[in-house]
């Protein structure tokens, strides 16, 4: 991993080196634009609406427009702000981890011991283990002046930002104002179907579907080019249609618990849909995937595509 950013957490008169690494990562496959007809890719330029030129990155600055009047800010602006060069991650307060609403959370970063010697680090680690505190920070990262929360992963200290609070929307729905009446037995049935539901949470168990399920097609096209029939190979079968039978809440809740348990009609495993996260079995193969290696056996191998 390559730090990100560098300086120091600070409470009180304890100075805490460290370096500031990303703790997450995408997994997408990453797909370009190309011209249907041809292929050829597409680019795009930073063009000049007064000139018409195409504009180097680095003679472009930023500019703000009220309505009537645009100011230019340019990067010696944003260079001076005092806040911009600041290299601490400053403690404002430590509070109680459960008053952070998860809502709140948006990027999360490992810090590192950037020092001789780590005893700083392992002090403010265990402090806030100990007090069962979370601590909230302010910092300058990415050119922007950040509130964040400073808590115990593991061995580790991370750093998660945090959103302004005029930032979170308020949610007001006219939907929820109206009066619903919940019966003791459907409530009954619901906390039955929770318990059916219920286990430890292990991230692993889930996989990204889709993305393997892209990768998979990326790999058949490479080895059969435009011979591979996409549609033949990835696509569903249609399910059948249970004729626009309306199903009340009770009988609903009593199907669901009947499928969880294995019973009549029941199905003792959920499924997944493209684009979400589904639970990973190891000794299964997925539809696609099948599919893909048994047409990519069936049929003679071509070259690739230009």
């Amino acid at each position: 991993m390559r730090a990100v950013w560098k300086g120091a957490v600070t409470f009180g008169l304890v100075n805490v080196p460290v370096k500031l690494y990303s703790a997450t990562e995408d997994h997408d496959v990453s797909l370009h634009q190309v011209h249907d007809e041809d292929g050829g890719r597409i680019r795009y330029q930073r063009k000049c609406e007064v000139c018409g030129k195409v504009v180097a990155y680095q003679n472009i600055d930023k500019a703000y427009d009220d309505g009537e009047r645009t100011v230019v800010i340019t990067d010696a602006d944003l260079k001076a702000l005092p806040a911009e060069r600041s290299r601490e991650i400053e403690v404002v307060e430590f509070v109680p981890s459960e008053q952070i609403d998860p809502i709140m959370l948006d990027k999360s970063y490992y810090l590192e011991p950037d020092s001789a010697s780590n005893k700083a680090y392992v002090l403010l680690r265990e402090t806030l283990e100990s007090t069962e505190r979370t601590a909230i920070v302010q910092m300058a990262l990415r050119q922007k002046t950040r509130l964040a929360a400073l808590r115990v992963h593991g061995d580790v200290l991370v750093v998660q930002t945090l959103l302004w609070s005029d930032e979170v929307r308020a949610a007001s729905f006219a939907s929820l104002d109206e009066p619903v009446k919940i019966s003791s037995k459907e409530l009954d049935l619901s906390k039955q179907l929770v318990e059916s539901l219920v286990s430890d949470f292990d991230p692993e168990q889930y996989v990204d579907e889709y993305q393997q399920e892209l990768r998979t097609l990326i790999e058949a096209k490479l080895e059969q080019g435009e011979a591979l029939d996409t549609a033949a190979t990835f696509g569903e079968e249609p399910e059948e249609e249970e004729g626009g039978e309306v199903i009340d809440l009770m009988e609903a809740l009593r199907r669901s618990i009947a499928e969880k348990r294995g019973g009549p009609g029941g199905k003792t495993t959920g499924g997944g849909s493209a684009g979400t996260a589904t639970r990973a079995d190891a000794s299964a193969t997925p539809k696609s995937t099948a599919k893909a290696k048994s047409s990519a056996a069936d049929k003679p191998k071509k070259s690739k595509s230009a």
